[in-house]
C-alpha cells in the first residue's frame, strides 16, 4: 500500500511540476523580452543625456548651436572654404572661431589642414556661410554681452 501511495506521490509532483513549467515558459519569455528592452531604453538614455550635456556645454561656452538645416553628412569641407569665409567676413581666426563655437587655434588648424571639424561644427561653418559681415558682427556683439571678460582691478 505504501508503494502505490509513493507512486502517486510522485505522479502529482510530476505533473505539477510539469504544469508550473507550461505555465512559467510564456513568463520566461516575456522576462527575457523585457530585459532586453530596458536594456536598449538604458541605452538610449545614456545617448540623449549626454547629448543634453554637451549641449549645455555648448551653450555656456556661448557657441553657435548647431542648425538643424544642413546635415552635417551632406556639408562639404575644404580648409580654402574655411579661410575664405573668414576672409569674406573680415574676421581675425579668433572672431570667427567665437561664432562657430571653437578656438581661434583650431580655426588656425583647420585652415592649414591639420585638423578637420567634427560633424556638429560642419553643420555650424554651414550655418555662417549664409551670414554676411553685418550679422557676424551682430553675432559677436551678442557674446560679448552675453560673456563679459573680467572686471579691470582699480589703482
Amino acid at each position: 500500500m505504501s508503494n502505490i501511495a509513493k507512486a502517486l506521490s510522485q505522479e502529482i509532483t510530476r505533473l505539477a511540476r510539469k504544469e508550473a513549467r507550461s505555465l512559467g515558459r510564456p513568463l520566461s519569455k516575456a522576462s527575457a523580452r523585457f530585459r532586453t528592452d530596458i536594456a536598449a531604453l538604458k541605452r538610449e538614455n545614456a545617448k540623449l543625456h549626454s547629448e543634453i550635456v554637451r549641449l549645455q556645454r555648448q551653450a555656456s561656452k556661448g557657441g553657435a548651436a548647431p542648425t538643424t538645416e544642413a546635415p552635417a553628412e551632406k556639408v562639404r569641407y575644404s580648409a580654402a572654404s574655411v579661410k575664405a569665409q573668414r576672409k569674406r567676413l573680415g574676421l581675425s581666426a579668433d572672431a570667427f572661431g567665437k561664432i562657430i563655437g571653437v578656438t581661434g587655434h583650431t580655426i588656425f588648424s583647420w585652415e592649414q589642414g591639420k585638423s578637420r571639424p567634427r560633424s556638429a561644427q560642419l553643420v555650424a561653418i554651414a550655418g555662417v556661410r549664409r551670414i554676411g559681415k553685418t550679422e557676424a558682427n551682430a553675432r559677436l556683439e551678442a557674446l560679448r554681452v552675453k560673456a563679459p571678460k573680467g572686471r579691470k582691478k582699480k589703482g
